[in-house]
């Protein structure tokens, strides 16, 4: 950790503001959401249908504008759009706090999406361009900040959540507040090299007309529905072994410990690994690959027999689980600098905000299909008695997806766009 601490201090101070909030933004919002659900059907005493639609308008006003988001970054600049999502963000939390009617929550729910859609694209779109040639460090740095806060956020609320659940979301609130007013005094003004004006629609059609990047854009979609599967199949998996008394729910925290410190430990020592051996191209290939091969110990599990009891179900419900989170999280570490390096290059640094929007709003319909798909597979393995049908899935997916990246880096596709024309004054 002293070594990731020392690199960070090497970069502007903006850059060091950006990890730092990155990191704000995660611990206040994962204090929060993970418990949200429980205190909707539970505390409010409202139906399953009317929590699915509260969570349901959150997810869709963030993964739905993030387009918006990412333009509004580029015309405006990048930190007015940050501000104005933690501002959004506290507000919204303020209010899950304090109303218990539908319409209202509706609203808050909406507005916490909303502003993840507004500081996001900016977010990163500031780190690329105060990095510089340095982004693919400082994209693997970003990730630790990243990981740490989703991996201390729950259980902070765990805590505060024991004590009323109301008092969470207020203290979530009071850390965005907080972070609002840290970044209006101290990050610095930024815009980047990008068209501010002109029409919108007129931009978006360029934006879209970049093939490279729809493509990319495209075969990356695995990548996330793989790396969500922490939060879906392997729990699951993990319940459905252990049971849902306490090992189940000790095996459960074991999957997110193993992701988030196997990321905060582990990602400068990959990112550093990769420069030296590997071209950008070729990372994000074995990336997929290591995904890919995440779900092998679930799929060798399935061959094996199931004890009734004791250290051997434990044992079965936790190892293959957790080796799965590990090689998820490797994949992605080597991943996720040269990801988020090749939209910047592919944009060729102009309206770089926008293609981060439009991008995780591509990646985020994807995990949603993703996701309904992965159910369906898992019902049909209890329903067939196939259990190695999901892992089986999954595999082929990120060796789809591996193969898709092999192939736009075989035709040129991951190659820097063309710069811009730049007008001639008479």
């Amino acid at each position: 950790m002293k070594g990731t601490l020392a690199r960070v201090r090497s970069y502007d101070r903006s850059v060091q503001l950006l990890m730092v909030n990155q990191f704000t933004i995660n611990l206040g919002f994962y204090m929060l959401m993970p418990y949200l659900a429980a205190h909707l059907s539970g505390t409010l005493g409202l139906a399953g249908w009317v929590v699915g639609l509260v969570m349901g308008v959150r997810n869709f006003s963030q993964q739905g504008m993030f387009l918006i988001g990412g333009t509004l970054a580029d015309r405006l600049g990048y930190k007015p759009m940050i501000v104005a999502g933690c501002v959004l963000r506290t507000l919204g939390f303020a209010t899950l706090a304090l109303v218990d009617s539908l319409p209202a929550l509706l609203a808050a729910s909406a507005a916490t999406g909303f502003a993840g859609a507004l500081f996001n694209p900016a977010v990163r779109a500031y780190l690329a361009a105060d990095a510089g040639e340095r982004r693919v460090e400082a994209f693997a740095l970003f990730n630790v900040f990243y990981q740490a806060g989703i991996l201390l956020g729950p259980l902070v609320g765990m805590v505060l959540t024991g004590v009323d659940f109301r008092i969470t979301c207020l203290v979530a609130a009071a850390v965005f507040a907080l972070l609002s007013a840290v970044q209006l005094r101290s990050l610095p003004a930024r815009r980047g090299a990008a068209e501010r004006r002109g029409n919108v629609l007129a931009q978006w059609r360029g934006v879209l007309a970049n093939r490279p990047f729809l493509l990319f854009s495209a075969a990356m979609i695995g990548s996330y529905v793989l790396s969500f599967q922490v939060y879906l199949a392997l729990p699951l998996e993990v319940r459905r072994v252990a049971g849902e008394g306490e090992s189940g729910t000790v095996a459960v925290a074991l999957l997110f410990a193993v992701s988030g410190l196997s990321t905060i430990l582990g990602q400068t020592r990959v990112t550093a690994w990769c420069a030296r051996r590997k071209d950008p191209a070729r990372a994000l290939v074995l990336g997929l690959l290591v995904m890919a091969a995440a779900f092998v110990p679930l799929l060798a599990a399935t061959a094996l027999p199931v004890a009734d009891g004791g250290p051997g179900r434990w044992a079965v419900a936790t190892v293959p689980p957790a080796l799965a989170a590990f090689l998820l999280a490797l994949g992605t570490m080597i991943a996720y600098p040269y990801e988020m390096d090749t939209i910047v290059r592919l944009s060729g640094d102009r309206l770089v905000a926008t293609h981060y929007g439009l991008y995780n709003t591509v990646c985020g319909i994807g995990i949603t299909l993703g996701n309904l798909l992965t159910g369906a597979a898992l019902d049909a393995a209890r329903t067939a008695g196939v259990p190695a049908l999901p892992w089986l899935v999954l595999s082929a997916l990120g060796l789809a997806c591996a193969a898709s990246l092999y192939a736009l880096r075989r035709y040129g596709h991951l190659a820097p766009a063309a710069p811009a024309a730049q007008p001639v004054t008479a």
